[in-house]
């Protein structure tokens, strides 16, 4: 063989392998000659009100078919429905010739001071594409200040005298200071199956703070923690502060929204050895979320939970706005044989020991305090599309009070 056909030889084999590796270069992956397909991720600062995300689907080249892409939102710190508006089964086309397409996310503002938090864009399928980066990472970044300066305490409302004739100031919280009192308080951890209601949130401590020395928040926002979708805070004086009679008066402000559930309340001291409900459990206070301009008092006893009676009865707010808006002051008289329930020290209910229907009066014993913010349950029913999160539960003060 000659050298110009050797050469020649040489130059037809070198052109056919170049061929072959650009070939299998603009197929991609796995010899494909789809474009590949990535959800890029994206941050956003939140606002005080609604506003929108663009969420890019990029193609690596552009797509000679229509590509075809259905997709989901996931939560992760920020939840659908408080955060943003969530997506389910949604899709989406990028037209053959283009490599590209914005998915819009509305995203929902507050004023309150919070981490960071994302949740997930996710790709479920794409046809005609080779998916590459399936999870489009989405931050809202938080807009308020530091130092909870968002919270909006009411400048109005009914309050209390600080002595009453006749009685001794025992015992009070005036929430000062930088953090919750721990001589006076514990916390209770958990769902504890849903304390007995089916309960949604998960208590923790971290949601009770002390608001510019002078008031207890307990927070219930949405907030992933295990299989549990929102958290909040249940405060309880149990072996630190224990009391038998006297006036207690707790000012506070509601919370508001279906599914929220305040409460201030007691328990026998007993109740470790003398189960619920024959400890006995005074309602000072209870509020459900969808009715704001009601709240409710009630006294439960009986030998054990087949047994168990209660009885109790509601009250309107008559003055000072409904009782999300304003203070308003809940308070029990509470003496031997007998508790009388208040509201801005107007009497709306009482119980006797001679009302508890041949079962044995538990009340003339020592009862702890419980305060806590409950989201969901069997009484309140649960958050739906009309609950905005977080809600707080404002407390100003307690007061123990009992005969010279």
């Amino acid at each position: 063989m000659n050298l110009a056909k050797k050469v020649g030889y040489g130059i037809m084999a070198s052109a056919l392998i170049c061929l072959s590796a650009c070939d299998d270069k603009e197929k991609g992956p796995g010899g494909s000659s789809k474009p590949e397909l990535s959800a890029l991720d994206q941050s956003i600062t939140e606002s005080n009100g609604e506003q929108t995300i663009n969420i890019k689907l990029q193609l690596s080249a552009p797509a000679a078919s229509n590509v075809v892409i259905s997709y989901s939102t996931k939560n992760g710190s920020a939840i659908a429905g408080s955060d943003y508006v969530g997506i389910a089964n949604a899709s989406v086309i990028i037209t053959a010739g283009l490599t590209s397409i914005d998915v819009p996310i509305i995203i929902m503002g507050d004023k309150f001071t919070e981490p960071d938090e994302t949740f997930e864009l996710v790709i479920t399928s794409a046809l005609n594409s080779d998916l590459i980066k399936a999870k489009a990472l989405i931050t809202i970044k938080n807009d308020d200040t530091g130092g909870g300066s968002s919270i909006i305490i009411p400048s109005a409302g009914a309050t209390s005298p600080s002595e009453y004739v006749g009685y001794n100031l025992v015992w009070a919280d005036e929430f000062t200071g930088t953090a919750v009192n721990e001589n006076n308080w514990s916390f209770e951890i958990g769902n504890n199956n849903g304390w007995g209601n089916n309960e949604l949130e998960y208590y923790k401590k971290e949601n009770s703070t002390i608001h510019e020395n002078e008031y207890l928040i307990i927070t219930a926002k949405p907030e992933q923690t295990g299989e549990f979708q929102y958290t909040s805070s249940r405060l309880i004086s149990k072996g630190k502060k224990e009391f038998t009679f006297g006036r207690v008066d707790i000012r506070a402000v509601m919370p508001i929204g279906q599914g929220i559930w305040p409460a201030l309340w007691t328990l026998g001291a007993d109740i470790g050895t003398n189960s619920w409900p024959a400890c006995g459990e005074i309602d000072i206070m209870e509020y459900l979320g969808h009715e704001p301009d009601r709240v409710h008092g009630t006294a439960h006893w009986g030998t054990n939970t087949s047994t168990h009676k209660y009885k109790g009865s509601s009250t309107l707010a008559t003055n000072a706005g409904d009782f999300n808006e304003n203070f308003h002051v809940f308070s029990i008289l509470w003496e031997k044989d007998k508790i009388e329930w208040r509201v801005d020290d107007k009497k709306f209910y009482e119980i006797t020991a001679a009302e508890m229907e041949g079962q044995p009066y538990p009340f003339n014993k020592p009862q702890f305090f419980l305060m806590n913010l409950a989201v969901g349950g069997n009484w309140p029913g649960y958050p739906d599309a009309t609950t905005v999160f977080p809600q707080l539960f404002i407390v100003d003060y307690i007061r123990v009070f009992q005969k010279s």
